[in-house]
């Protein structure tokens, strides 16, 4: 559901409200963790009172919920946006799909929601809420959407090249590194770009690290 017509005393003004309580919502999780942004300073955030943040979201769970979705709303919308724009001439298509979903990693959408992953680990309700969309972007948004970003085939090799490809990149996002990060990353995606490449048999690339 497009938590933008979220059900409830449905007005334009509501609507407004709602998206400017989840907007919040969403940039706080990403900013400060999901149990640091609280529901109070969500609504101080989106510059509501407590009262009226009530009106909208009378619980924890029902804000959760609805942030949830929101969250993967603006995940598929960069999906999308990103799948809509081919490899320049001459750069691999894996390899584009690679950049493309580093730099996805790094926006709010998605930082938002690998706080969630991460916090859901000991909250239960957390977790319930958030299982729906988990699958929902494993089967949808990185399964059609990156094939599409990558222009690579269907079989289990291919499929397994993007999920090497995308898990790796997802623990390399929320790694960290206390040294001489910038050039560790980038030997790290090097390596991710030809794995990837050799697993498509690409090019004459056969080994993972570059001579």
């Amino acid at each position: 559901m497009d938590i933008r017509t979220y059900p409830a005393k449905e007005t334009p003004k509501s609507r407004r409200t709602r998206a400017r309580i989840l907007d919040a919502a969403m940039r706080l999780f990403a900013e400060v963790g999901y149990h640091a942004a609280t529901n109070a300073l969500i609504a101080e955030a989106a510059n509501l009172t407590r009262g009226a943040m009530l009106y909208h979201f009378p619980s924890r769970e029902e804000l959760v919920e609805a942030a949830i979705a929101h969250i993967e709303v603006e995940r598929a919308r960069l999906f999308e946006d990103a799948a809509a724009k081919p490899a320049l001439p001459g750069i691999d298509s894996a390899e584009h799909a690679i950049d493309a979903y580093w730099a996805l990693l790094h926006t709010t959408p998605f930082i938002a929601f690998a706080e969630l992953e991460a916090a859901a680990r000991t909250d239960p309700m957390l977790r319930e809420r958030l299982a729906g969309a988990q699958s929902a972007f494993d089967h949808n948004q990185v399964g059609d959407r990156f094939l599409a970003l990558a222009q690579a085939g269907e079989d289990p090799r291919f499929q397994t090249s993007r999920d090497l490809g995308r898990f790796l990149l997802e623990g390399l996002a929320r790694g960290s590194m206390t040294y001489d990060e910038e050039a560790r990353r980038a030997r790290l995606l090097q390596v991710v770009k030809r794995a990837v490449r050799v697993l498509n048999r690409k090019g004459d690339i056969h080994d993972l690290w570059p001579e």
